[in-house]
């Protein structure tokens, strides 16, 4: 079921999303949407960079073989 538009900020080689902000330093928040924009497609590396006064940086990674069992333990509607 679509529930919204997916908007990322740059994607390279149609292998590694990356995420951009400019914060004071990464929240959950922050990853919980990276996590989602892994789970919504094929692409299993992300990348969460944060240009705040303190750089941070953060690699999440999703496999698509667990993508793939989520999908088959939804029932179907």
């Amino acid at each position: 079921m679509k529930v919204g538009d997916y908007y990322p900020d740059i994607i390279v080689n149609d292998q590694v999303i990356l995420e951009l902000k400019t914060v004071e330093s990464i929240r959950p928040e922050h990853e919980a949407q990276l996590l989602n924009y892994l789970r919504s497609t094929k692409i299993e590396v992300g990348l969460l960079l944060n240009f705040g006064l303190k750089p941070q940086f953060k690699r999440l990674i999703y496999t698509n073989d667990r993508k793939k069992s989520l999908c088959s333990s939804v029932p179907s509607v």
